[in-house]
């Protein structure tokens, strides 16, 4: 990949999609395609011909995605049919427009609910997925598998990345849509403008006219200004990457690894997709006490029992993305405060 070459990223505006764009900047990639929803319907097939026909893209990211957050179940339909059409348009195009090299972010929603931890690429479709996400598990799979059959039969050179929570600057902070963290920092930072009775600030935050009616919708999210309530025991634990992290690996794997690196030439190719993380995970009671205190709420936390734990701790074996010569570099309390600062001085 030249410093000239055309690079089109899919889904720009988004977590993983901004942190690319300001990396592929820094690093001198100047010739960046990209698109608003406005400007190119991705669930449009003829549309998305259209582009690849006149942008002539080289390389590909494939960030686009309709998230999987607490909207779950309510949205399973969209989860599905959203992101595998986005996803056979984007990848079926690049094969038929030459794209030299593409990456799709997969997610780690695409292994069983039950496997073993560190969770290695290998255990892909060995069990049924986590129910909650299974629609998006599914597309999520369906993405790395047409990537992997298509450098198969056709010799393309299309590589899945597979992630946990993510995190990061331009995060979705919306409570019922957002990720773990994006959504614990939002609800301490509320908390603590009601502890300091910031009112101005709250109704700002929220886009709301009335203090009375922000405090009721703040409570059913179990904010206030004595304590904020956490779903679940808190003993459930998580893996997370920063944004920044995820997009320097996106970049390094489109510079420096080849589908031929990631399978045995005497083997079955199967599961050559690469997890990208951190190979460290926290309780969500660990992560809850470093936000808390980041954020300098002085209230209670306080975690409900009675309310739905995750029914799975997620941390992802790292050895095959080390191996090839890549790791992480923001630790999570490092990167919590990258994200709150950012909130603070940019976010709405």
């Amino acid at each position: 990949m030249n410093k000239d070459s055309r690079i089109y990223i899919a889904g720009h505006k988004g977590t993983a999609g901004t942190a690319l764009v300001e990396n592929l900047k820094k690093r001198g990639y100047e010739n960046l395609i990209l698109k608003t929803r406005q400007e190119l319907n991705l669930l449009n097939q003829q549309s998305v011909i259209e582009f690849f026909k006149n942008e002539q893209p080289e390389y590909v990211f494939l960030a686009a995605v309709l998230p999987c957050g607490a909207a779950n179940v309510s949205q399973r339909a969209d989860f599905i049919y959203e992101n595998t059409t986005i996803q056979n348009n984007i990848i079926h195009q690049s094969f038929k427009f030459g794209v030299k090299k593409l990456i799709f972010f997969g997610s780690g929603y695409m292994y069983p609910e039950k496997t073993l931890n560190p969770i290695k690429e290998e255990s892909m479709l060995t069990d049924i997925l986590e129910y909650n996400a299974t629609s998006f598990g599914v597309a999520k799979i369906s993405g790395a598998l047409m990537c992997e059959s298509y450098n198969i039969q056709y010799g393309t050179n299309f590589i899945t990345l597979a992630l946990n929570n993510l995190y990061g600057t331009r995060a979705n902070f919306d409570f019922e849509k957002s990720r773990v963290l994006p959504a614990l920092l939002r609800k301490f930072h509320l908390a603590k403008l009601l502890e300091e009775e910031r009112e101005g600030e709250i109704l700002k935050d929220l886009k709301m006219k009335s203090f009375v009616e922000a405090k009721k919708y703040l409570a059913n999210f179990g904010i206030s200004k004595d304590c904020v309530e956490i779903w679940g025991t808190g003993k459930v634990r998580r893996e997370f990457i920063h944004s920044d992290d995820l997009a320097d690996a996106a970049i390094y794997v489109m510079e420096n690894v080849n589908f031929s690196d990631l399978y045995n030439k005497d083997e079955k190719i199967k599961n050559t997709h690469i997890n990208i993380g951190t190979g460290i995970d926290y309780s969500i009671a660990e992560v809850t006490q470093m936000v808390k205190q980041n954020v300098g709420f002085k209230g209670k936390l306080i975690f409900n029992p009675n309310r739905p734990d995750s029914t799975m701790d997620r941390l992802m074996d790292c050895s095959k993305i080390h191996s090839l010569g890549w790791r992480h570099k923001i630790e999570l309390e490092d990167g919590i405060k990258m994200m709150y600062d950012w909130y603070l001085n940019k976010g709405e």
